[in-house]
């Protein structure tokens, strides 16, 4: 299944406002989508209406365990022959690596045609050490690999300094983008209050501190998230967790087709 840039409902009608929004392929813009169990012919409709809109789509959390292996190949190959990256969530990586089994890991994500790894430790403990080797072992067998930081149990804050310094240490090692936790429900974790609003305080601090901002995927799963964030930074941010059925409003607020970006982009006279 083969997404082919065709002619949109409104061309040569009306321009999108957001002119600095990238096209694919890009290096920063991305969008994660987060599938929590579509079956093939919903994951085909939303390819069909959004593929390239898409960069990367991951199979949440462990789930990917649960899926008939012949499913599964199927469904990724569908999804990579829309030129869209598809990965295990990190909980499977982090089972893997606990019970002592990431090479068997490695090759059955090969096998299943998965084209990236997400190391994480959202909620064990890596030594910086292993996880470096972790990366590089992805690397090795032909993976892309998107590290990720912060914790899953909302007790436990993120401190912004060591998260910049593990994702200097991540990309050196080989990660292609660095992922902050948000869960899939934007809530208590990450750069995110218990209401789900972001603290605008450490978010700051990440954004001046990072080398460079565009290797950062912030997990941000609500639109109001979606909103704040590319009235933040730009409507290049890099997002994650998208839900399958916010991929045109979140587009549509990038190219500023949206009112809360557009009042941005025009120019009351």
């Amino acid at each position: 299944m083969i997404v082919k840039t065709a002619a949109l409902a409104w061309d040569s009608v009306v321009k999108f406002p957001e002119e600095n929004r990238l096209q694919k392929p890009r290096t920063s813009g991305i969008t994660m989508v987060i599938d929590k169990g579509l079956g093939i012919a919903a994951t085909k409709d939303l390819l069909e209406l959004t593929a390239n809109y898409i960069d990367f789509i991951k199979i949440a959390f462990g789930s990917s365990a649960l899926y008939p292996s012949k499913l599964m190949y199927e469904k990724i190959q569908l999804i990579k022959s829309c030129g869209i990256q598809v990965y295990p969530g990190g909980t499977l990586f982090e089972i893997a690596a606990f019970q002592d089994r990431f090479p068997e890991f490695l090759t059955r994500a090969k096998n299943l045609g998965f084209s990236y790894i997400e190391v994480s430790e959202g909620t064990i403990e890596i030594k910086p050490k292993q996880r470096s080797q972790y990366i590089k072992q992805c690397l090795e067998n032909g993976f892309g690999v998107l590290s990720e930081i912060g914790k899953k149990d909302g007790k436990i804050h993120l401190d912004p300094n060591a998260a910049i310094e593990q994702i200097d240490a991540d990309l050196s090692d080989g990660a292609e983008w660095v992922i902050i936790e948000g869960r899939d429900s934007g809530k208590g974790v990450g750069i995110f209050d218990e209401d789900g609003k972001v603290k605008g305080d450490l978010l700051n601090v990440l954004v001046n501190g990072v080398k460079d901002l565009n290797k950062i995927i912030i997990e941000a799963p609500q639109t109001s998230q979606h909103n704040y964030l590319l009235t933040k930074i730009g409507p290049n941010v890099n997002l994650g967790n998208v839900q399958p059925h916010d991929v045109l409003t979140l587009e549509s607020t990038r190219s500023g087709l949206r009112g809360d970006t557009l009042r941005n982009l025009i120019t009351v006279k």
